[in-house]
C-alpha cells in the first residue's frame, strides 16, 4: 500500500470516528448493550408472559452469548446453533418460532428441559441477524397468542438496530483499547525498560571496578549494590506490567485460563504459592465483558503481590453466563494493616470496571488473616 493510499485511508476513518464521537454523545439512550437488551426483556415479558427470558447475540463458533438474562437464577440456556431447536431455527430463518419445551441445557440447575411454552424472536436489522430474545413460561399449556407474539415482534425489532449500534460501538471501543495497551507496552519494552537494563548493566560494572581497585570501599560498594537490587525491582515491576498489558482473554482459552495463565506468571514471580479453582460453562460472556473481569482479576492479584506479604494466593473463576464469580484471596497482612480506603487507587479501578459491567464488589477480611476480593456478576 503506498503511502498516499494508507493516508486516504487514516483520513476515512478519521472522519467516520469523528462522526461517531458526536452521533454518540446526541443519542438519547444508552450504548450498554447488556443495559438495551435488559430493558427489551422488560418491555417483552409485559407483553408476553414469561418465567423466564434471555437475550442472545452471536458468539462464534456456531455458539450465542447470554448478555442479559431475566427469570430464574441459574438458568443455564442452551447456545449452540447446531442443534436442532427453536433457537437455531429463528437464527437461521429470521422468523419467530414457538418453544414447546425448555430452551434451557440438559444438566442445568433446573434439571432436564421440562415441557413450557414460549416464543424465540430473532433481531434482524437489513439481512443480518443480530440477536435473539427467548420468552418461556412453564406456567401454561397454552402457546402465546398471536396478537401477542406480533406486538412483542413489533417491539424486538424496533430495538434491533439499538443493540446492533451497541454491539459496534463496543466492538470499536474493545478494539481501541487492545490497540492502546499493545502501544503501551511496546513504548515501555523498547524505551524504560531498556533503559533500566543499561544502567543495571552499568551498576554491575562499577561494583566490579570498585572492588577490584580496592576492596576495603565497603560502604560505596555496599550503597551500588542497594542501588543495583532496587533496579532489579523496577526492572521485574516493568515486566509484570508489560505482561499486564499484553494479556488478554482468548477466544478459544476462555477468561478462566487468562486469569490462570496471569495468576501462575505473576505467583512464580513473587513466590506465591498459587491454588486455583476454575470453572467455566461451554457459553461465553461477551468479549467487552471477559476483558474487564479479567482487569479486574489482574489488579486484585497485583494487590496481594505488592502489599499483601502474602504467602498463598486463591483464584477461583466460576462462569455460567450471564453470570460469574471471580473471587482472589490471601493469606497476607490484611486490610487495616494495608491500610486500604474506599477512594485508594486500586480499589477505584476496580469499582468502575465493576460498575461498567454492572457486577457487585465486595472487600472482606479473610479468616485467620489475609483479604478476600469478590466480584459478581448477574441476577436480576
Amino acid at each position: 500500500m503506498t503511502r498516499v493510499a494508507e493516508q486516504a485511508e487514516y483520513a476515512e476513518a478519521s472522519r467516520l470516528l469523528t462522526q461517531l464521537r458526536t452521533i454518540a454523545r446526541q443519542l438519547p439512550g444508552t450504548l450498554d448493550p447488556g443495559g438495551i437488551a435488559e430493558h427489551l426483556l422488560d418491555e417483552l415479558r409485559g407483553v408476553v408472559p414469561a418465567d423466564n427470558a434471555v437475550a442472545f447475540t452471536a458468539g462464534g463458533g456456531g455458539r450465542l452469548e447470554v448478555i442479559a438474562q431475566r427469570g430464574s437464577d441459574r438458568a443455564a440456556w442452551e447456545t449452540s446453533l447446531d442443534r436442532d431447536s427453536a433457537i437455531a431455527e429463528a437464527w437461521a430463518t429470521q422468523q419467530p418460532q414457538l418453544l414447546t419445551r425448555s430452551a434451557m441445557r440438559l444438566g442445568s440447575d433446573n434439571g432436564p428441559p421440562r415441557p413450557a411454552t414460549g416464543v424465540v424472536l430473532p433481531l434482524v436489522t437489513g439481512v443480518r441477524t443480530v440477536g435473539l430474545i427467548v420468552l418461556e413460561s412453564a406456567a401454561s399449556d397454552e402457546p402465546p397468542m398471536p396478537d401477542a407474539i406480533k406486538r412483542a415482534e413489533t417491539i424486538a425489532q424496533g430495538a434491533a438496530l439499538r443493540l446492533e449500534t451497541a454491539l459496534l460501538f463496543d466492538d470499536v471501543r474493545s478494539i481501541a483499547t487492545a490497540q492502546e495497551r499493545q502501544r503501551l507496552a511496546r513504548e515501555i519494552h523498547d524505551g524504560i525498560a531498556q533503559e533500566l537494563v543499561i544502567v543495571g548493566y552499568a551498576l554491575d560494572n562499577a561494583i566490579a571496578e570498585i572492588v577490584a581497585e580496592s576492596p576495603r570501599l565497603e560502604v560505596a560498594t555496599e550503597e551500588l549494590q542497594t542501588l543495583r537490587s532496587e533496579v532489579t525491582r523496577m526492572i521485574t515491576e516493568l515486566r509484570l506490567s508489560l505482561f499486564e498489558l499484553r494479556s488478554d482473554v482468548d477466544r478459544h482459552g476462555g477468561l478462566g485460563s487468562a486469569i490462570a495463565e496471569y495468576a501462575r506468571t505473576v505467583g512464580n514471580s513473587a513466590g506465591l504459592r498459587v491454588q486455583l479453582s476454575l470453572g467455566a460453562a461451554t457459553a461465553r460472556l461477551p468479549a467487552a465483558v471477559e476483558s474487564e473481569l479479567l482487569r479486574i482479576a489482574q489488579e486484585a492479584i497485583t494487590n496481594a503481590r505488592k502489599h499483601a506479604r502474602a504467602t498463598n494466593l486463591w483464584v477461583s473463576c466460576d462462569v455460567d453466563p450471564p453470570r460469574a464469580r471471580l473471587e482472589i484471596s490471601d493469606d497476607g497482612i490484611g486490610i487495616d494493616a494495608k491500610q486500604r480506603r474506599k477512594d485508594s487507587y486500586g480499589m477505584s479501578i476496580m469499582a468502575e470496571r465493576v460498575e461498567r459491567i454492572r457486577a457487585s464488589l465486595s472487600i472482606s477480611e479473610r479468616q485467620p488473616r489475609g483479604t478476600t476480593v469478590s466480584v459478581s456478576l448477574g441476577g436480576e
